[in-house]
């Protein structure tokens, strides 16, 4: 009877983790729908919905660099050309580039998504209901990266009780099956995330998801506002120059 001992844990972690998606689905679906949506999203608001504090900070250095204030060389070093800051945002910048107006990119990526200007734009986001807070653990994302983690356990379990010599009488069919019922359990409930929640954001809630959807669908064709939303919403792969993707591939290496 070993494998009853596999048997439990893995019904309990199939119904933890399925019970917090479906406790998350709930919290989700009860934001108020009319949450946001007086509220224009700039296209600062929209990098961090999409991507995070790293987006804002990709986003505001090809913004500088379009406008020949910055160079960003395919190297991966940014080196500053105007040091007059238009905005926070690109103030963090130039102060995280530093008194020598050059830099690797990577590092001055990672310090001014930390920057104050950055966590200001994040709390302003929680606050109108747009952002999901740092660190919750509740959110549909979070839930489904249980239920996959679940899933897997369940399929270990199972595998280890299939696999151990036994001297009980149960066919290994019938074990089997008592195992895929938990198994199909989290596989159900990701199906229904699925289709009832997808996509799932780390950052945007669902208002926050529907004014990103109306950013991309709104953006004019053609100027150089589609192609800083494009960056805003995809990441720095959506770029037509491959000499700028190859500057920020450079963050991997360093």
């Amino acid at each position: 009877m070993f494998w009853v001992l596999l048997l439990l844990p893995a019904w309990a972690v199939a119904g933890v983790a399925c019970t917090r998606l479906c406790l998350a689905a709930v919290r989700s679906a009860s934001v108020d729908a009319d949450a946001g949506q007086c509220h224009d999203l700039t296209l600062y608001e929209a990098a961090f919905l999409s991507g995070g504090p790293g987006r804002v900070a990709e986003l505001t250095l090809v913004s500088m660099a379009r406008q020949r204030r910055l160079l960003l060389a395919h190297t991966g070093w940014a080196t500053v050309v105007d040091p007059r800051g238009r905005d926070e945002m690109e103030r963090s910048v130039i102060g995280a580039i530093g008194p020598e107006g050059q830099s690797r990119i990577a590092p001055v990526r990672a310090a001014a998504a930390t920057a104050d200007a950055v966590r200001g734009l994040a709390d302003g986001l929680v606050g109108a209901g747009l952002a999901v807070p740092d660190g919750a653990g509740t959110t549909v994302a979070a839930g489904v990266r249980q239920v996959r983690g679940a899933a897997l356990t369940v399929f270990v379990l199972g595998a280890t009780a299939l696999l151990m010599p036994t001297t009980s009488d149960l066919p290994r069919v019938l074990m089997a099956a008592w195992f895929g019922l938990p198994l199909a359990l989290t596989l159900s409930c990701l199906a229904l995330a699925r289709i009832e929640a997808h996509p799932y954001s780390r950052w945007a809630s669902p208002a926050g998801q529907r004014l990103l959807a109306a950013v991309a669908r709104q953006a004019p064709a053609g100027d150089d506002r589609t192609y800083l939303t494009s960056i805003a919403v995809r990441g720095i792969h959506a770029a037509a120059e491959p000499e700028l993707r190859a500057a920020f591939a450079h963050r991997d290496r360093t």
